[in-house]
């Protein structure tokens, strides 16, 4: 784990927010998780509003001609990145449920995730 100049693990996390397609933040969002990884951060993932599309199941990118990202979340748990969370709020507005979800996924309340996000030493949003 990357250690602060107390001796401290820092605890890192990646809020994804945007939809998987029509813009860059989703994959940067992903790449730059992979990169943190090889440091052994304490990282966690958050998937709120639109973000939870993300780790929908059975995407279908080949319409509108982008790669489909979605199976790289797979390789996460390899990289020892275990800690995923979706906002259950974001999920049941979209009509989703946790089945939905390619990756194990924990389902948080927006006070949950707001304690989450208090816990952290470094929050980053995408």
């Amino acid at each position: 784990m990357e250690e602060d100049a107390g001796g401290k693990v820092k605890k890192f996390l990646y809020i994804n927010r945007k939809a998987p397609y029509g813009t860059i933040y989703a994959l940067e969002s992903l790449e730059v998780v992979l990169i943190s990884a090889a440091f052994d951060q304490d990282v966690s993932l958050a998937f709120l509003d639109d973000g939870v599309y993300q780790i929908v199941k059975g995407q279908h990118t080949k319409p509108i001609d982008v790669k489909n990202f979605s199976p790289t979340y797979r390789a996460l748990e390899g990289y020892d990145i275990e800690k995923l969370y979706v906002e259950k709020e974001s999920m049941e507005a979209r009509g989703l449920k946790e089945e939905d979800f390619i990756v194990p996924v924990k389902v948080i309340d927006t006070a949950d995730m707001a304690e989450l996000m208090e816990s952290q030493d470094v929050i980053m949003s995408f």
